[in-house]
């Protein structure tokens, strides 16, 4: 039984798969990264699911990476951080290969790992009092295995107006940044979600899964080399002297040495 998120699968086949980590803003945590690639298996080989949602409870969708899981990374061997990273990056890989429609419905905070959820999801609706940001370089650390996705959906171009400058922004500048699709008012979120929901119930599943696959191949190449690329980045930024200087002033609440 998971202890961090909630499936509920509706008549239709249509699941929706809640971050469950209110309390902690559902910031992903060692534990929340497993079942998220634990989920996303069962969901691809479930034959009754037909569209996948990645929703939220309480007041964010996603603060990004856990700050204790991250600060236990600083102290940690290098085999350890590789490991804590690679599993990271497999489960975003296996978000992004899911063979099933997978629509994100946003609301309050995506910050870093969050913005990266929403990079894998097909589509991505969000209120429009949304916050999100790429707010690693902050801490002294870089979107590194969200990297590739945030690439591939906003393009280099878009990316590089916020992803290096940690800067947070607004719903509708997401729109513009090809990250969300729309943003429209929270009373509205449901509804516009279900828009894109309901087109998938007419399609043949399988052509549906075949279509996501082909389109991947079409696209910008996410390949073994550029996962290992990612996954390498993280460790060395959890190895190096800004991360856990970045860290520490986060828990301290002071400015970090740079700010």
């Amino acid at each position: 039984m998971s202890e961090t998120l909630e499936i509920k699968t509706d008549k239709q086949g249509v699941a929706t798969l809640w971050l469950d980590r209110a309390d902690k803003h559902n910031a992903m945590s060692a534990q929340m990264i497993a079942e998220l690639s634990q989920a996303a298996a069962a969901l691809a080989q479930n034959e009754l699911v037909r569209v996948v949602v990645l929703a939220a409870r309480g007041k964010s969708f996603c603060a990004g990476g856990d700050l204790g899981w991250m600060r236990s990374q600083m102290d940690a061997d290098p085999q350890t951080r590789a490991r804590e990273a690679t599993a990271l990056a497999r489960m975003l890989h296996a978000l992004n290969t899911l063979p099933k429609p997978l629509i994100a419905r946003a609301h309050g905070n995506a910050f870093g790992g969050g913005v990266g959820l929403l990079s894998v999801c097909d589509v991505a609706i969000g209120a429009d009092s949304a916050v999100l940001g790429l707010t690693e370089t902050r801490l002294g650390l870089i979107p590194a295995t969200i990297g590739p996705y945030v690439s591939a959906r906003m393009g280099e171009a878009r990316a590089r107006r916020v992803f290096m400058s940690g800067r947070r922004f607004a719903a509708a500048e997401a729109v513009d940044l090809g990250l969300l699709a729309q943003a429209v008012p929270t009373e509205n979120l449901d509804a516009a979600v279900w828009n894109e929901i309901e087109p998938y119930l007419s399609c043949a599943p399988a052509a549906v899964a075949r279509a996501k696959a082909f389109l991947r191949h079409l696209g910008p190449v996410i390949d073994e080399t550029v996962i290992q690329h990612s996954i390498a980045e993280l460790a060395a930024c959890w190895a190096g002297d800004e991360a856990p200087e970045g860290i520490a002033a986060f828990f301290d609440k002071r400015p970090p040495s740079w700010g």
